[in-house]
């Protein structure tokens, strides 16, 4: 396992980002759509925080209301912005760093996605996800 090879030969190159503007539905659409679980969220060209689709579930609560589910998401997502509910305090890493690298910050930061930054451009974004892929193509 080429456990020092850089981080730009797993990370995700096409990134799908939000704008501090958009809407909490224009999320949902978007993780839904793309079958993805983590968003960067940018303003301009700089990257300001990681939207997750868990941060949606935690301020949705549909499932315990008896009224319809889109009907009770559109009024909380109406309640809450982007910039609300995002993680703002982001760890980024080179497209340069290792794999290893990058294991260790998921593993003892417990963070499930990280930027990547080229300078101050976000050029990828790797994720739990993209290492076990990684890991099952070593066997």
């Amino acid at each position: 396992m080429k456990i020092h090879a850089p981080i730009s030969d797993i990370m995700t190159k096409k990134v799908i980002t939000l704008k501090t503007t958009d809407d909490l539905e224009t999320a949902e659409l978007l993780f839904k759509t793309h079958n993805i679980r983590h968003i960067p969220v940018v303003n301009g060209n700089d990257i300001v925080g990681m939207l997750s689709y868990t941060d949606l579930l935690r301020i949705s609560f549909a499932d315990a209301v008896n009224e319809d589910d889109n009907t009770v998401e559109s009024l909380v997502y109406n309640m809450f912005t982007i910039d609300q509910v995002m993680a703002k305090k982001l760890i980024s890493v080179p497209p340069t760093a290792t794999i290893k690298e990058v294991a260790e910050i998921l593993a003892m930061r417990e963070f499930h996605a990280l930027p990547v930054l080229q300078e101050r451009t976000i050029v990828g974004i790797v994720t739990t996800t993209d290492l076990i892929k990684y890991m099952l193509k070593q066997f």
